[in-house]
């Protein structure tokens, strides 16, 4: 499943990330699987660079206040957002899947279900660069306006088409659901939305949403794994 989320970012958050990443130390082969890293051409924040906490609470934040990442993803834990870079002489990422495990800073393990990127480039400031996705559902491609934010499915085949003008800057994170099971986590949104729009329409009391929201909760309950 690939869910598109809308302006995650606010203006200012945009603005002052990319502040801070025009003075980043990138650096080139980080954190990659020896097969991935046969496909990675790209450049990546250093785990040590000064400013990388920061960029990670602007993003941390904007992701808390998102109904509708919590709804999609149902996050359990969240792997530290990092950021990467591609340019003409680094172009792309090939086909690969995310690493299936991955250690947190106190020491614990995270299976990722989700993964997401962040665009922090607008489209016409570079050319290619599309995100790539091969899940169950067929292919799909994601080219997003800076600030908003793609969820796709982190077992799925993805790779970064190369850029052949300009500069394509994303924070790129993974998560682990409370849901494993990815056919159940989309029928929970699925449902989610629905209950959403109902509540638009009828207001919390009716009782026939009342008892929907009943059945969201005891699917949700049955399912999670937390």
């Amino acid at each position: 499943m690939l869910v598109c989320l809308p302006d995650l970012l606010t203006p200012d958050e945009l603005a002052a990330l990319r502040r801070r990443l025009a003075d980043a130390p990138w650096g080139a082969g980080l954190s990659a699987g020896p097969q991935a890293r046969q496909v990675k051409h790209n450049l990546q924040l250093p785990d040590d660079a000064p400013m990388l906490r920061e960029l990670r609470t602007t993003v941390m934040r904007a992701l808390n206040r998102s109904a509708l990442l919590m709804s999609a993803a149902l996050p359990y834990k969240i792997v530290p957002p990092n950021f990467n870079r591609y340019t003409v002489e680094h172009p792309s990422y090939g086909p690969h899947t995310d690493s299936s495990l991955r250690w947190l800073p106190d020491g614990s393990c995270l299976r990722t279900d989700v993964s997401a990127t962040l665009f922090l480039s607008d489209p016409a400031d570079y050319d290619g660069g599309e995100l790539h996705i091969h899940d169950t559902y067929g292919e799909q491609t994601a080219k997003l306006p800076a600030g908003h934010l793609v969820l796709y499915p982190s077992g799925s085949i993805h790779e970064v088409r190369p850029v052949t003008r300009g500069e394509r800057l994303a924070c790129y994170l993974f998560m682990q659901s409370v849901v494993k099971d990815s056919e159940c986590r989309r029928q929970l949104y699925e449902m989610d939305l629905a209950l959403m729009a109902l509540r638009g329409r009828l207001g919390e009391a009716d009782p026939a949403l009342v008892r929907l929201t009943g059945t969201y909760n005891n699917l949700l309950r049955r399912w999670s794994e937390c």
